[in-house]
């Protein structure tokens, strides 16, 4: 079993981290993965490893499990230096990967089976390491389904459960909860407590949700191979005390979220609800020129502090309201945008999608939500034009996507979840490339192509690859391609996950402006966050429609005497798991 704490008086840190440096070579270019990371992660407890992708994450995941050599410096594992021991530390910790390995054609039982043969558990010992792992994960009633049939979380679950066949003293987990819903993070976490107060397992968990380090004992955080900052979640939010407030006026939220983040002294504004949260530079309020404009003090969140440091260290200039927005490209018929009725898909005599119906209004942002395995990608799928209806009606642009599918995709523009644009061309023939696919040409073509580059500053890459861009540079250039043809509808598939919430935030002031011009936006998230700023959501489990309204009704429905105020993800977990959550409200 893991071993318990040392003593009280002067506990010995599971983790030492002293000057690591780690850099990569790709022919001539080296890139810095880890610049100096000097940290410590106490035994017994969670150490959140929190940044962006990219930051080095999983670069610091790989040295401290013994599968990378440092460049520079010392990592200590359980007292056992690494570097000369890497075997024998291998042998005392689990690691998740963010990509475990699942043997997909076999069961829950099987795929157990096959990591307790490569972790060396004795046949005797495994019924009841099975049982306890089965009973903490809720895979019970599962052994028997092949693992590909799996939802997200569960394979999450049976991937940590297949980590943990042999207890671990230190426990690596390398983003597990990345593209999972909020319910399955939840449970994620419920297991991670249990690890950590009941085994007293000491765990360091990785993830670019800012939100979850606030669930941490203490954390790393780190930003482009660097360390911004070291220590416990309520260190980083009390620097915020005083610079946080909630602002409404007789604006739009939208319109005053554009005036309050190009006000001075303003380091940050983002929607949230029918208010806009806005954080200052100084403890005082901000002095903005906007009617009727009503502050309240907020309360301060981590994520708030990763923001003010990102802003003090120069490392991404202020926020800025984008340019004109892109005008739809032709009238649009009367009506809904988007209208869907009685919808429902079949494969064979499983139903994924189960009689939805839903509308959506020209400059409308329609977020669709659900749990994984709930149907949205279907749902999202079928109004793309890319996946034909068992039944029901859909109309996009004003065609029957039964009769007309290819007139209305050329109305669309699509963004999908993982960054799809050529990695092999430069971000240059990447524009001339989309462009053309939208039957742009000549001086139509030419215009476009510098509207991108001009609009999304990506004139200083217009000549590397896309591979080889950052994040942020490769979201701009996949949010440039679906625009080239200027489209009346942008569909949005996850269209932030794991980008820092500086480049979010910059996302998102994007895409609100387009709405005010008109564009219709649909889009699917897990990150509870991006929800408040779509007008209107339709939340889905099990291919049903369970809730659908504004935010802020969805998030009324949740408000209870000890929670008066929910967040996004609470209104999501009590939808999901209201009792009477079979029929529609």
């Amino acid at each position: 079993m893991p071993q318990a704490p040392e003593s009280a008086a002067a506990p010995q840190p599971a983790l030492r981290l002293h000057d690591v440096r780690r850099s990569f070579r790709t022919g001539r270019r080296v890139s810095v993965a880890l610049d100096g990371i000097t940290a410590t992660a106490a035994r017994g407890a969670v150490s959140g490893l929190i940044g962006p992708d990219g930051a080095g994450k999983t670069t610091l995941m790989r040295l401290i499990a013994g599968l990378l050599r440092a460049d520079a410096g010392t990592i200590e594992v359980l007292g056992i230096d690494v570097a000369r021991e890497a075997l024998r530390v291998q042998g005392r910790i689990g690691y998740m990967p963010q990509r475990f390995g699942l043997y997909e054609d076999l069961s829950v039982a099987e795929n157990l089976d096959l990591y307790a043969d490569l972790q060396g558990v004795r046949p005797a010992e495994r019924p009841a390491r099975y049982a306890e792992l089965l009973h903490m994960t809720g895979l019970g009633p599962f052994t028997a389904r092949i693992a590909g049939r799996l939802s997200g979380g569960m394979k999450q679950k049976l991937g940590l459960a297949c980590t943990l066949v042999h207890p671990p003293e230190l426990l690596l987990l390398d983003e597990p909860t990345v593209g999972v819903d909020p319910v399955s993070r939840r449970e994620l976490w419920q297991i991670i407590d249990h690890l950590t107060r009941a085994a007293h397992m000491t765990v360091l968990f990785s993830t670019a949700y800012l939100d979850e380090a606030e669930r941490c004992d203490n954390v790393l955080l780190i930003h482009e191979g660097r360390l911004l900052g070291h220590g416990r979640p309520g260190q980083f939010t009390a620097e915020m005390q005083g610079r946080c407030f909630h602002a409404t006026a007789g604006l739009g939220r939208r319109r005053l979220q554009a005036r309050l983040a190009d006000a001075p002294g303003v380091i940050d504004a983002v929607i949230q609800g029918s208010r806009v949260r806005v954080v200052t530079a100084e403890a005082a309020p901000p002095v903005a020129d906007v009617p009727a404009l009503e502050l309240t003090p907020a309360p301060p969140r981590f994520e708030d502090s990763f923001v003010a440091r990102l802003r003090a260290r120069g490392a991404v200039p202020p926020q800025r309201t984008p340019a004109t927005a892109v005008p739809a490209a032709s009238p649009l018929p009367a009506g809904p945008v988007i209208s869907v009725a009685h919808l429902t898909r079949r494969f064979g005599a499983f139903v994924a999608v189960d009689d939805v119906s839903f509308t959506v209004a020209r400059g409308e942002i329609f977020g669709l939500l659900g749990a994984n395995g709930a149907g949205k990608s279907t749902t999202f799928r079928m109004l793309c034009g890319l996946l034909p209806a068992s039944g029901g009606t859909l109309r996009v642009a004003g065609f029957d996507l039964r009769r007309a599918a290819a007139a209305a995709r050329g109305r669309i523009g699509y963004m999908a979840q993982k960054f799809s644009l050529y990695g092999d061309l430069s971000v240059a023939q990447n524009l001339r490339f989309f462009s053309s696919a939208y039957r742009l040409s000549g001086a139509r073509q030419r215009a476009r192509v510098a509207w991108a580059e001009a609009e999304f500053e990506l004139g200083a890459m217009r000549e590397a690859t896309a591979r080889d861009l950052p994040l942020g540079f490769k979201q701009r250039l996949a949010l440039a391609c679906a625009l080239m043809h200027e489209p009346d509808i942008l569909f949005l598939d996850e269209p932030t996950s794991g980008v820092d919430p500086l480049a979010r935030r910059e996302f998102w002031r994007r895409i609100n402006a387009l709405a005010e011009a008109g564009v219709t936006v649909l889009v699917t998230t897990h990150f509870m966050e991006e929800a408040e700023h779509c007008d209107q959501l339709l939340i889905m489990a099990q291919g049903r429609v369970l809730a659908a309204g504004a935010p802020e009704a969805i998030r009324r429905r949740a408000r209870t005497p000890a929670r008066p105020d929910p967040t996004m993800e609470d209104a999501f977990i009590a939808v999901i798991d209201a009792p009477d959550r079979a029929a529609p409200p």
